[in-house]
């Protein structure tokens, strides 16, 4: 069965994002980032295993899809190459009751309960499914039970206030996979929910 891994970059005081916030996390989609080669590879593997993406609505709609379209088609020499190259290669599914069809490549969308979706995707061949969305999009994920490995970008910044992920809870305890900091401040952790 596929797992659903959700990766979110926060601040060290756990939001992901803040209204007057701005430039706070090492990479930002962009041309501009601060993450260090290693934790670029470490990124890339876990891309290895995955081969569908799962987009909220809103992240579809600023550009998901068409930015890594647009950076895959650059010189294979440039830094984001490798990893446009797979975005562009998964299959990408949005989730949305809005939207009634996709207008990206290698992207459908799909509609309804979310709990039903996500499991006939976990049900299906291939490998794993990483999440990208916003902080409402990966709450609902979360309080529905439905995440199978947290993948958490602890970015060398401190908000104050802002949206946080876990405020609906959904999982009591979280078992550690490991935890691995790096040179450009960022310290990614990766959990699983316990039992």
């Amino acid at each position: 069965m596929k797992k659903l891994i959700l990766q979110m970059q926060m601040s060290v005081d756990g939001f992901v994002g803040a209204a007057e916030a701005h430039g706070w996390q090492l990479w930002e989609w962009g041309e501009e980032s601060d993450w260090d080669d290693a934790l670029k590879a470490d990124f890339n593997a876990v891309f290895d295993t995955v081969d569908t993406i799962l987009l909220s609505r809103k992240m579809a709609e600023e550009g998901y899809v068409s930015h890594w379209s647009n950076a895959a088609r650059k010189y294979p020499q440039d830094r984001f190459y490798a990893f446009a190259q797979r975005i562009v290669k998964a299959q990408k599914v949005v989730l949305s009751n809005r939207l009634k069809a996709s207008r990206w490549e290698r992207t459908h969308v799909a509609g309804g309960d979310l709990p039903r979706e996500i499991n006939t995707l976990k049900a299906s061949e291939g490998g794993d499914i990483a999440v990208f969305g916003g902080a409402g999009f990966a709450s609902a994920l979360i309080a529905a039970g439905l995440v199978d490995e947290f993948q958490l970008f602890i970015n060398p910044a401190v908000l104050g206030a802002g949206r946080r992920i876990f405020d609906q809870g959904g999982f009591a305890r979280l078992k550690l996979l490991g935890s691995k900091a790096y040179a450009c401040g960022m310290v990614v952790s990766r959990y699983a929910p316990e039992g």
